[in-house]
């Protein structure tokens, strides 16, 4: 087996996850407290944002992070058109759950970056800090992209600024915008007054949390009658094509192999939290059952489990390292 994602299949966080399916495939009645599960999940966001604003500080922006950013946004907005046609061509999937479930995949998933992170860093590919602003500005062109689908020659119903509050100030987004301009602001020697707590027990969360998220993943999977076959090939197939390509562009800009890698992982994952929120309110008539079993259920276990690992690899060898 390939080191890298023998390392990837053996590290505590995913062993972690993978307790979690396990249990729920089991029926145990494994759970964590969702107010709980909540502050992980603000916790982790603090931490990789403000971690990533310390590096910036210290790195400063150039034309790669420009070149970087500039990327994301245009695959952010690209890649929901590439997918939308696959599910309507193949999954034969209706125009308006083909755009809600498209949007999901232009856009990023915040677990899956972290979880990225860590790995790549215990193999000695460590991510630039400006990544964590190219994670935050993939979220919300997806979800324009997403709406212009499913809407696309049907009458329009605006859903008027609550939907674009949804959009543009979602609660990931503002967090993940403030702690890294908190980070950059503060810089390094103002994040050590905090770093034992922001970067001491980041491990030890993340372990947790995605313990919750694979029980959370097993039994939506378990519970869907919406996804088929041809909808979970497709939940496989997407994130593997979309991580290829996000590999080969931050290779072709110049990316190291480390933020390279997390580039290809940003174009390979889905979301389940922001673009959910706002297809709830632009397209409500689409199937939650089908868009979020897809990105949570078959994704980013495939993600968490292989599709990082095979990105790490594809990274390291376009490298030459």
């Amino acid at each position: 087996m390939d080191p890298t994602a023998l390392a990837t299949l053996t590290s505590p966080v995913i062993l972690f996850f993978i307790l979690g399916v396990i249990a729920a495939l089991l029926r145990s009645e494994l759970a964590i407290p969702e107010a709980i599960a909540k502050g992980m999940s603000l916790y982790l966001m603090i931490a990789i944002g403000m971690k990533g604003g310390v590096a910036m500080a210290t790195s400063g922006i150039d034309g790669q992070v420009l070149s970087a950013l500039g990327v994301g946004i245009l695959a952010s907005f690209l890649i929901p058109f590439g997918a939308f046609a696959a599910l309507r061509l193949f999954a034969r999937l209706d125009q308006v759950n083909a755009g809600a479930v498209a949007a999901h995949y232009g856009s990023v998933s915040v677990v899956t970056f972290v979880t990225a992170t860590e790995i790549l860093k215990v193999e000695g590919m460590p991510v630039a800090g400006y990544m964590v602003a190219v994670l935050a500005v993939m979220e919300t062109p997806a979800i324009l992209s997403g709406i212009f689908l499913a809407r696309r020659g049907q009458a329009r119903k605006h859903a008027g600024g609550e939907l674009w509050r949804e959009v543009f100030l979602n609660a990931s987004v503002v967090l993940l915008l403030g702690s890294f301009a908190i980070g950059y602001i503060a810089g390094p020697e103002g994040f050590a007054a905090v770093q034992p707590v922001f970067e001491g027990g980041f491990k030890g969360v993340l372990c947790l949390f995605l313990l919750d998220m694979g029980v959370l993943a097993a039994r939506r999977l378990m519970a869907s009658k919406a996804v088929t076959p041809r909808l979970v090939l497709l939940g496989i197939l997407m994130p593997l094509a979309n991580g290829a390509l996000g590999t080969l562009a931050g290779t072709a800009i110049g990316l190291d192999a480390g933020s390279a890698a997390a580039l290809g992982v940003l174009c390979a994952s889905a979301s389940y939290i922001a673009v959910p929120a706002a297809m709830r309110l632009a397209v409500p008539q689409a199937d939650p059952g089908i868009y979020l079993t897809m990105s949570l259920s078959v994704t980013f276990p495939f993600n968490i489990l292989v599709g990082i690992g095979l990105i790490a690899w594809l990274a390291r060898w376009l490298s030459g390292a």
